[in-house]
């Protein structure tokens, strides 16, 4: 089944503009999903809505949408009067400057969506975008329109087409120094400093996020299977939980002690083999025979 946008318009970069759409780079598909059941009748329950003063059930084409100008007293806004704001980065997707990609704070990115053009015509000005950006090493910043709000948007070439993630505004970040603020400055002893070094090059590798591994998830699935079954579910052991470390000193060392015995297990199972000299023996016959 073909991919379905969740917006169409154009990418536009100066005097250039092509037909585009964005998809959803995400999705929740593979994850478990529960409804709100009855318990005495094993019916699924709905919500409804209900006037907070007479308690009676609002239907559908009574439901609209209120802005608060007084205790208990809204101003009514329409959908229609909402779908009115047709912004010109409601369809057109206008670059507004382009910035080095490992300048953008990763606390501002937001949600990915893949971006292709959206017909023939359109392919030969969405590649030159896309391959001069490149050339550049540089990220579009432009501005779109998605669920009724304005949003930052940040361009990045990705293969044949484009990422395309929204950014979050300074103003829906909140300010670390409020959390920071409250840790004190420590001298860090340079030996331990030393030991987490070499920890975490021993553990060090390539970022492959095929590797990841949802075990909430898994453990989900596991208890609808078993309960599916008949079998009593299954709870995965419970790991203890750790706490702060009294001798920061001893558990450094043996941390570092165990990575090494778990790099050099691997190692040694490989040369097992080799202690059995087959060849050895089989020269050995042949000497015998001879």
């Amino acid at each position: 089944m073909a991919e379905r946008a969740s917006w169409s318009g154009y990418l536009k970069l100066s005097l250039v503009s092509c037909a585009v759409s964005l998809f959803p780079a995400t999705t929740q598909a593979e994850r478990t999903r529960f409804h709100v059941v009855n318990r005495k009748t094993g019916n699924r329950v709905k919500r409804v809505f209900v006037d907070s003063e007479t308690e009676k059930v609002v239907e559908g084409d009574n439901q609209v949408k209120g802005f608060e100008v007084g205790k208990g007293e809204y101003l009514l806004i329409e959908d229609e009067e909402i779908d009115d704001l047709k912004i010109e980065s409601s369809h057109t997707i206008d670059i507004d400057e382009f910035v080095p990609r490992d300048e953008v704070n990763s606390r501002f990115l937001d949600t990915p969506y893949y971006m292709a053009p959206d017909d023939k015509v359109a392919q030969e000005a969405f590649a030159v975008i896309r391959e001069a950006m490149e050339a550049e090493g540089k990220a579009g910043v432009a501005r779109i329109v998605l669920a009724r709000r304005e949003r930052m948007v940040l361009l990045e070439p990705l293969g044949r087409g484009i990422l395309a993630t929204t950014l979050r505004y300074p103003y829906e970040m909140r300010d670390e120094d409020a959390v920071f603020d409250a840790i004190p400055a420590v001298k860090v002893n340079k030996e331990m400093l030393d030991l987490a070094a070499h920890i975490i090059a021993k553990k060090a590798g390539p970022f492959k996020p095929d590797s990841f591994e949802d075990r909430y998830e898994k453990a989900l699935v596991a208890l609808v299977k078993s309960k599916q079954d008949g079998k009593p579910p299954k709870t995965p052991a419970q790991a203890p939980k750790p706490s702060n470390v009294i001798n920061l000193m001893d558990a450094l060392k043996k941390s570092m002690a165990r990575e090494k015995a778990g790099r050099s297990a691997p190692a040694a199972r490989k040369r097992a083999p080799a202690k059995a000299k087959p060849r050895g023996r089989s020269t050995a016959r042949k000497r015998a025979a001879g």
